[in-house]
């Protein structure tokens, strides 16, 4: 069945997220985290999750809308739903005892080459104060999924400038990360971000994968990592925004390389190559 345009608009729903100790040092602790700001809860200044952690609230926001998509398409349809785009603001840094609520909209579909791009724009506030905390355009692309009506968009992510997508070069900066082939069960588990295609083999190669696959969203907080790392000090790091899209696989086991480079406004440009060198993100920007 098609991909209803009539259904941008949609409202998803609403997750309230209490942010435990615990769920922070888990997070940290998955991504091999080792900085005492994320991973020492009785530091001087206190603990602070890592900015990339928005997406273990937004997580289950976003498998809501297969529920409300789920009398236009068939599981089938709905599984060839891939992350394509994860771009996140940062308006606040996010601490224990954090109460906070997420809200989403699909305020796009659009027809593509492929198939069908959808966009959310993803809300997560304080819920006791209303305060911003996080603001995130997330794209999925549904491959070979058909269309129904005229595509609609009620908002767009912002669009980088030219500068912004053209390729790193030669000379960019490079660091290489080894990925456990345990690291999806591990990540899975401290983000609470869980799909049979990164933990079970025999589910990825029942879905065409050549393998279990690490999470784009893992990758995506890999090199923003690296790049808070590259900073002085990764905790005084006050990351603005960071996004980055997904464009290759990451099979747990190879080694990956985050390639940065600086841009403009104080920005960074960066890549994620795997581990044959070919693109696991590109058109990747981190503010600060």
């Amino acid at each position: 069945m098609p991909f209803p345009a009539s259904r941008v608009g949609l409202d998803l729903d609403r997750v309230e997220t209490d942010l435990s100790t615990r769920r922070i040092l888990a997070y940290a602790a998955g991504l091999g985290a080792r900085d005492d700001v994320f991973l020492d809860d009785a530091r001087d200044g206190g603990l602070e999750a890592l900015p990339f952690q928005c997406v273990s609230p937004e997580w289950p926001v976003i498998l809501s809308m297969r529920r409300w998509l789920e009398d236009a398409l068939s599981p089938e349809e709905a599984q060839r739903g891939v992350h394509a785009v994860q771009d996140s603001t940062f308006h606040r840094a996010m601490r224990p005892g954090d109460r906070l609520l997420t809200a989403g909209r699909l305020v796009s579909a659009t027809r593509i080459r492929s198939g069908v791009l959808a966009v959310c724009r993803l809300e997560t506030t304080d819920r006791l104060t209303g305060e911003p905390v996080t603001t995130t355009w997330t794209s999925s692309i549904y491959r070979d999924v058909d269309l129904d009506g005229e595509g609609a968009t009620l908002e767009a992510p912002p669009v980088l400038s030219e500068a912004e997508t053209r390729p790193l070069g030669p000379d960019a900066r490079s660091t290489r990360i080894a990925i456990p082939r345990e690291m999806p069960h591990v990540y899975s588990e401290c983000a609470r971000i869980w799909n049979p295609i990164h933990t079970e083999r025999a589910v990825a190669l029942a879905s065409g994968l050549p393998d279990i696959i690490l999470h784009g969203t893992a990758t995506w907080a890999l090199a923003g990592l690296t790049l808070l790392r590259a900073q002085a000090k990764p905790g005084r790091a006050r990351l603005k925004r960071m996004t980055g899209r997904f464009s290759g696989m990451i099979i747990p086991g190879e080694t990956i390389t985050v390639r940065q480079d600086e841009g403009s406004d104080g920005s960074l440009r960066f890549d994620v190559r795997s581990a044959s060198g070919g693109p696991a993100i590109t058109q990747g920007v981190a503010w600060f």
